[in-house]
């Protein structure tokens, strides 16, 4: 069981680590390219890191899981509910602290923020997004 929660664990930061490049990717088109405010691009390049976490964690992370958790709707529901709202107000709260009160810079205030929430993340998914029933 230690064995495959750390295997799972290794999985899910590996995705994670994608899906950090991926926001950041999102956050700078959006922050830079299209000058939105820098809360409202975050919430934007954190549903998208969202999205693609999901899908890798469907397809590679929690896929012997996949016929035992309930639909896919189910699962990104849940998801969503979980993982993204963690990530979502995690990130929100620190980007504000760090970004707006600190005058970090954006992208390194979302590194901060992404890392402050991601064990958080794991347990969500580990034990209520993708647990079988």
């Amino acid at each position: 069981m230690a064995v495959k929660l750390g295997a799972r664990w290794l999985k899910f930061n590996a995705v994670g680590l994608i899906g950090i490049a991926v926001q950041l990717a999102a956050l700078s088109l959006f922050a830079k390219v299209l000058h939105w405010h820098y809360l409202i691009a975050t919430a934007a390049a954190v549903e998208t890191a969202v999205l693609h976490n999901f899908a890798w964690h469907e397809i590679w992370t929690w896929r012997d899981r996949r016929g035992e958790s309930g639909t896919r709707m189910a699962r990104i529901l849940r998801f969503h509910l979980g993982n993204g709202l963690v990530s979502l107000l995690a990130n929100l709260v620190f980007m504000r602290i760090f970004a707006g009160a600190f005058h970090l810079p954006l992208l390194l205030a979302n590194l901060i923020s992404i890392a402050l929430a991601a064990l958080l993340n794991f347990a969500v998914s580990e034990w209520w997004v993708f647990r079988p029933r």
